[in-house]
């Protein structure tokens, strides 16, 4: 019985070490936002409260409230030609 049960043991520790680290769910791997405004409306981020934070095209894009989103989404070219 104790010939089964080390085995046992020894795969559970070797399975338990291989998991793989834990990211920080925070984290992005998206290409950061380089500005401090509004991509929108140019606001200065964090003068409404927080900002909002999207990915698009692996882009982190900040607004200065929800109600920049949609109108970035109508037309992503127009804002993203800001950045460049």
């Amino acid at each position: 019985m104790k010939s089964i049960l080390i085995p046992a043991a020894i795969a559970s520790l070797l399975l338990v070490s291989c998991k793989p680290a834990k990211t920080d769910p925070t984290a992005s791997a998206s290409t950061p936002y380089p500005l401090e405004t509004c991509l929108v409306s140019g606001e200065k981020l964090g003068e409404m409260g927080k900002p909002v934070v999207i990915e698009h095209e692996g882009r982190e894009i900040r607004f200065c409230c929800k109600a920049c989103v949609p109108d970035f989404q109508k037309d992503p070219a127009k804002y993203l030609a800001k950045l460049k």
